[in-house]
């Protein structure tokens, strides 16, 4: 099993980003495409648009959103395993645009991961 790490898309790639993943339902602002050396983006394990807006990216909506975040994540099982499922041939980066590393949704999604076990 491979490490699954989180880091900012504004970030510069590196070697040891392995699979690179962007899970941001919307494109980050002033990345061009081709400069962004994704593996894929994967809007579908995004939060739901309703959920980003009320967010709003502010700390006292991040517990409950949080929480909101971890339910919708239930609906989307398969997912989650095939995600899972990357890092044990290749190192995978979880990548996001939001501005602050310490109230973002990748990080309730990696720690969601981490909590799941492997699918056969």
């Amino acid at each position: 099993m491979f490490a699954i790490k989180i880091k900012r898309i504004y970030d510069e790639p590196s070697k040891e980003d392995g699979y690179r993943m962007l899970v941001d339902r919307l494109w980050p602002r002033g990345v061009k495409k081709e400069g962004a050396h994704l593996d894929e983006w994967n809007k579908q394990i995004a939060p739901s648009p309703e959920l980003r807006k009320w967010f709003a990216h502010k700390a006292e909506h991040f517990k409950i959103f949080s929480e909101r975040y971890r339910d919708e994540l239930k609906e989307k099982r398969e997912e989650l395993y095939r995600i899972k499922n990357i890092a044990v041939s290749k190192p995978l980066t979880l990548l996001y645009a939001a501005k602050d590393q310490k109230i973002n949704h990748a990080l309730i999604l990696l720690s969601v991961l981490q909590q799941i076990g492997l699918k056969s």
